[in-house]
């Protein structure tokens, strides 16, 4: 009965990852406008994502633009596209093995190995997954802190963390979790 309750939770933490995993790549909000001068009145606030720039203004307008060419991308953008396309398709495929193996794990009682090494595939699916979504995740915090503190970078294109990089280290940390439990197994 543990061993069901389990894998329940598994299927649970993955598809929450799976979801906050496609939310991270879609959400525009990877770097936020830093407002660190004296003056405290905002008039727009600047966000900046995977497939988009964003400008709030005064909370009441949001205005995106995609970026106009995939060519004049600067290369770690053009390669956290890409592991973060690689991770949702990923992720889906890794929960479909999963509900799969959770499904027919008691039904079918004379053959329990080929259904474990089926939860063993999407819990190595599921790692690969969180390890796919923490690198982009990671590294553009990293970038984004190393600029904040650089005295060379200008006040007006300074960054601070936004919304879709929390996002993405709590779905990391969920797959990561998920796949752990089914490699447990």
């Amino acid at each position: 009965m543990a061993c069901c309750a389990l894998q329940i939770t598994g299927l649970i933490f993955g598809g929450v990852g799976m979801v906050g995993t496609l939310a991270t790549t879609i959400m525009p909000q990877w770097r936020v406008s830093a407002h660190i001068d004296s003056n405290i009145v905002v008039f727009e606030t600047i966000w900046e994502g995977l497939w988009m720039d964003c400008v709030s203004h005064l909370g009441i307008r949001l205005q995106c633009k995609f970026y106009d060419s995939v060519l004049a991308l600067p290369q770690p953008l053009e390669a956290f596209r890409a592991l973060m396309c690689i991770a949702v398709i990923l992720s889906i495929i890794s929960f479909l093995m999963a509900i799969v193996g959770v499904k027919y794990t008691h039904r079918t009682k004379e053959d329990p190995r080929g259904i474990s090494i089926f939860i063993l595939a999407a819990g190595v699916a599921f790692l690969l997954t969180g390890i796919l979504v923490l690198i982009p995740v990671s590294w553009t915090a990293g970038s984004i802190i190393h600029d904040f503190y650089d005295p060379k970078v200008p006040t007006p294109l300074k960054r601070e963390l936004g919304a879709a990089l929390y996002v993405g280290w709590v779905s990391a940390a969920l797959l990561i979790a998920a796949g752990a439990m089914y490699c447990s197994f």
